[in-house]
């Protein structure tokens, strides 16, 4: 039997050090001249006494805990969880990428400028925008900027629109997007296919409307077939088309956003590029516009010059300004410019292929376990229902533990809010068939369990360092220190 491995803390022994620093060589100087006294510390911290080797132990037996895409399958729906190819990483290793400054002259660093300029052609190319800014950090920062060249966009033109449309099932940022750049929200319900409302779009848009909201596909893996009307709705009514670009490895190569009449985009490299995701970032969040909204793209972007050098322009009179220091997450931007380049406009279409056709392979096998309360065909993700379980005492939070025990990280429940019990999976083109069937026979494992063993779910899990949780006890008084098992 393993043993279990002491904690950093109860390694501690008074007098133990990690490291050793020189003497002093410069004038000391007391710490009430440079931080106020009300703001030090009475008595030193209470921290562990250990040797280096501890440490360096400690994190990284914590380090092997952690699960991510190199660890196993992630089926987490709507982050899109792909396998991070280690050729972008090599390419962003590169010395001319990874030891550049962002302050060097622009003659010093033409291969780094040249590269976010193709990168923003590319991009274009992709959504079918006519511009492009590399600066958001992520897609909710994307989200953001788009809504505030969009604020910008009605002001240039005298009009005072506060009102942002959302549906049901849109992505959590999209309201707190919209409200943290000033507007107010209104929210349209699904029909019963778990499509936009047409009825109740057009009741909504108004003159007051700045835009609406939309991912397509939904969040419900559901692709927008009136899209075009839905398009015509919100321009007739003089607002503006937001894309969220969270699900777009389900169209990429297939169809633009642009071609189906929105006006702003936003992509997340951290989804559809490949580029690692999670643990709080880097991300990137580009936007693209069209031409109408060129002018208040956030500067500088990086131009191409008649003479064939590039360097860093923008900054028109009506531009939003910058959003993120230096031109945003380069290192990213990077992997995704190797992601792109190695596929091909061909690869990248076979890319949303490959997402959809597994997606709807692991529907069709899961629907005589589960609830599917969509039944038609998926994109690159879909979702499930927990709801038949309940008779049995199990709620898709257990599903969810107990897949633990398996050794998968659980799909993402309870989004969308609009369906009860909700597991959203999203298997990305990344994973064999051979995976998906062993990670469909689990769950069609775990959906026995709830009826033949329900206490094996309602006690999951079981084999995880931290086992059965309070939930609500967790939420309310977190335990964050060192001493939990």
């Amino acid at each position: 039997m393993k043993a279990e491995k002491a904690l950093i803390h109860e390694l501690s022994k008074p007098g133990r050090t990690a490291y050793s620093l020189p003497a002093c060589d410069v004038p000391v100087v007391e710490h009430h001249r440079l931080i106020p006294s009300e703001m030090l510390r009475a008595e030193p911290a209470e921290l562990p006494e250990v040797y280096e080797v501890d440490v360096i132990r400690h994190y990284t037996e914590l380090s092997r805990r952690n699960f991510g895409v190199d660890n196993g399958f992630y089926p987490l729906g709507s982050c899109t969880m792909k396998y991070n190819p280690k050729l972008n990483e090599e390419v962003a290793q590169y010395a001319g990428f990874a030891k550049i400054h962002p302050y060097q002259p622009e003659e010093s660093i033409q291969g780094a400028l040249e590269l976010m300029y193709e990168l923003q052609r590319d991009l274009a190319a992709l959504t079918g925008m006519d511009e492009v800014t590399l600066q958001p950090a992520a897609g909710a920062h994307g989200e953001w900027t788009g809504l505030m060249m969009i604020r910008a966009y009605h002001e240039k033109r005298g009009e005072v629109r506060a009102k942002v449309i959302v549906p049901d099932s849109s992505h959590g940022t999209n309201p707190a997007s919209a409200a943290a750049a000033g507007f107010e929200t209104v929210t349209i319900r699904s029909n019963e296919h778990g499509l936009v409302d047409l009825e109740e779009l057009r009741a909504a848009a108004g003159s007051d409307t700045a835009a609406l909201m939309l991912t397509n596909p939904s969040t419900l893996g559901l692709f927008e077939a009136q899209i075009v009307e839905i398009a015509r709705i919100v321009h007739d009514a003089g607002g503006l088309l937001y894309y969220d670009g969270a699900n777009s490895n389900a169209i990429m190569g297939i169809a633009r956003p642009g071609d189906m009449g929105f006006d702003v985009v936003h992509l997340n490299l951290h989804k559809t590029m490949s580029t690692p995701h999670g643990g709080g970032g880097p991300g990137a969040g580009p936007v693209g516009v069209k031409k109408e909204l060129a002018a208040f793209l956030p500067a500088p972007t990086v131009v191409k010059r008649t003479d064939g050098s590039f360097g860093l322009g923008g900054g028109a009179e009506d531009s939003i300004g910058r959003v993120k220091a230096f031109y945003g997450n380069f290192g990213i931007l990077v992997r995704a410019y190797a992601y792109i380049r190695s596929y091909g406009p061909e690869g990248l279409r076979r890319v949303s292929e490959c997402a959809v056709l597994n997606a709807n392979y692991m529907m069709r096998r899961l629907e005589p376990y589960y609830d599917i309360p969509f039944p038609g065909i998926c994109k690159h993700e879909f979702v499930l229902s927990g709801k038949p379980l309940k008779k049995f005492g199990v709620r898709t939070l257990d599903v969810a533990k107990r897949l633990l025990d398996f050794g998968y990280h659980p799909p993402t429940v309870y989004f969308p809010l609009t369906v009860e019990e909700c597991m959203m999976i999203e298997p990305t083109e990344t994973e064999s068939k051979d995976t998906l069937d062993a990670f469909i026979d689990t769950m069609i494992r775990i959906a026995r369990e709830a009826e033949e063993q329900p206490e094996r779910l309602l006690n999951a899990p079981h084999h995880t360092v931290v086992k059965r949780l309070d939930e609500t006890q967790a939420a309310r008084n977190p335990v964050l220190n060192c001493s939990c098992r």
